[in-house]
């Protein structure tokens, strides 16, 4: 039994390492947004911004960078496209989140990496992000 425990605790050190450590693909999460509409799914969120993409990018990202736990994986607000990493707070989740600009307004869509279901986090926060602007 007690080597039972040290098998499970070593294999959840193991995967909460992994979680915290796992290399970021930037061609899978650093990709073009192409949708026209806000929509909120299991594992993430999509909204649609309308407005000036010059001001909206730059204030967004001005907000996100001040999000705790937050790094920029690819991108620029000059280069009207950005994908940033939220990590959680205790395990260090990963959810990506990508800012594109459009001619009539932003794209932001932010999505997790482990798991299928965010329990609305995602969504929340791209609402509380864009109730700030």
């Amino acid at each position: 039994m007690r080597m039972w425990i040290w098998i499970i605790g070593t294999l959840i050190i193991g995967l909460m390492i992994y979680i915290r450590v796992a290399p970021s693909d930037v061609s899978r999460w650093h990709v073009p947004l192409s949708f026209e509409e806000s929509t909120t799914e299991i594992g993430g969120a999509r909204r649609v911004i309308a407005g000036d993409p010059n001001t909206i990018i730059a204030r967004l990202d001005t907000i996100i960078r001040a999000e705790p736990r937050t790094t920029v994986l690819m991108g620029s607000v000059s280069d009207g496209w950005i994908t940033y990493i939220v990590r959680t707070k205790w395990m260090g989740f990963p959810d990506y989140v990508t800012v594109q600009s459009k001619s009539d307004g932003v794209r932001i869509h932010s999505r997790l990496r482990f798991g299928r279901s965010d329990i609305g986090v995602n969504a929340a926060r791209l609402d509380r992000w864009i109730t700030g602007l």
